[in-house]
């Protein structure tokens, strides 16, 4: 089934899939996981699209082992 990345609920258990997008609705997400210092990067959001098997849950576990845990 495809992700609206702009309206589903997203949860650690949703897919990346082919038609993954940044969205606000993403952010969103990825703040309450990461913290109030999230950010995208370039390296960051290839990471996210190279065809790799991920959920949103490895997104935000790969955010903060690249950042440390910022959550506080």
């Amino acid at each position: 089934m495809k992700t609206d990345w702009h309206g589903n609920d997203i949860s650690r258990a949703t897919v990346i899939d082919k038609d993954y997008k940044n969205t606000q609705n993403v952010r969103r997400f990825l703040v309450t996981q990461c913290g109030p210092d999230f950010s995208f990067n370039r390296d960051f959001m290839a990471w996210i699209r190279d065809a790799r098997h991920k959920t949103m849950g490895d997104v935000a576990d790969e955010w903060l082992r690249r950042h440390g845990d910022s959550r506080t």
